[in-house]
């Protein structure tokens, strides 16, 4: 490392755990950085825009003057990025500083293109794991979070220490594609819910009701969507994984109906229907294929297999 790669200042050197670089300092990656510096970890970090590392710098962080810095500073290396893309266009001048480092990317992307990259990596000598945060950046650190890896276990067991400071870490496999996968998945429910929140906030609106007087009572029907579904089901999942849709409850036939009932009066209100025109869809499709007398469950037939 030449004198313009070195880090412009120093981690504190009360800090006595592994060393970490943190590469891209949005909301999430200033998060990670305070957050290790709490746990006792040196942190290098490096972020495009320079002056978005000044906080973490004051409390302690190296700021590293390149990528090529930043990499060589550490032999783990923390990527909380846009996406993939930027992890090409960041660590495209740094790959003869990789050989024996762990990178970890925490980016969104694609399971694709996370094996891709891990296979990149690979090239250059680097081990990788996938990693999926699963709450916002107030709550990294904190007994809520949680964190989901895939990619080597044994890597991802030597450092442990580090990482579980992020959150509690979830192994999900050898794939480097199913961390990522389990965080879109995860990403699905939340989106989904956010659109339906606000199109039921909307709907509401309609009427002249205020959202500080919709979203408390429409908060409390989303929050009970798990304990509706637990009561309905000993081991949740374990119907659809059998192959069965006992229609003893709430039937395509029934849910399809209220469907139609939202589509209508989304529509006499104004509103933009495609969210519940997507929702109508998966239920009029089971319909057609003959399970109108299935629980709601079988509408995940056609989700498999579109036509």
């Amino acid at each position: 490392m030449n004198e313009q790669q070195k880090p412009t200042h120093r981690p504190d050197s009360t800090a006595t755990g592994t060393g970490v670089t943190v590469i891209g300092l949005g909301p999430m990656g200033r998060a990670m950085a305070r957050t290790l510096l709490a746990a006792g970890h040196p942190v290098t970090v490096w972020n495009r825009t320079a002056d978005r590392a000044d906080g973490v710098v004051a409390d302690g962080a190296a700021l590293a003057a390149t990528p090529v810095g930043a990499v060589e500073a550490s032999d783990l290396v923390l990527l909380s990025l846009t996406d993939y893309a930027a992890m090409y266009d960041v660590l495209g001048g740094a790959t003869g500083s990789l050989a024996g480092r762990t990178l970890v990317n925490l980016s969104s992307d694609t399971p694709d293109r996370t094996r891709e990259a891990a296979a990149w990596a690979a090239g250059h000598g680097a081990a990788f794991l996938t990693g999926g945060v699963m709450v916002p950046a107030p709550m990294v650190g904190t007994a809520a979070a949680h964190v989901y890896y895939s990619g080597s276990r044994q890597v991802l067991e030597s450092r442990a220490a580090a990482l579980a400071a992020l959150g509690t870490p979830k192994y999900l496999g050898e794939d480097p594609g199913l961390a990522q996968l389990m965080y879109q998945a995860q990403l699905t429910v939340f989106l989904t819910t956010l659109s339906a929140l606000m199109h039921a906030t909307a709907m509401l609106g309609g009427a002249g009701m205020k959202a500080t007087q919709a979203l408390p009572e429409l908060l409390a029907s989303a929050d009970s969507i798990g304990a509706i579904l637990r009561a309905g089901e000993e081991t949740p999942g374990a119907a659809l994984d059998a192959g069965e849709h006992p229609g003893d409850l709430s039937t395509v036939t029934m849910m399809g109906a209220t469907a139609d009932h939202i589509v209508a009066t989304s529509t006499s209100l104004g509103l933009d229907p495609t969210l519940p025109l997507a929702v109508r869809a998966h239920y009029r499709r089971a319909v057609e294929d003959g399970h109108g007398g299935d629980n709601w469950t079988r509408i995940i037939d056609g989700i498999r297999e579109p036509r």
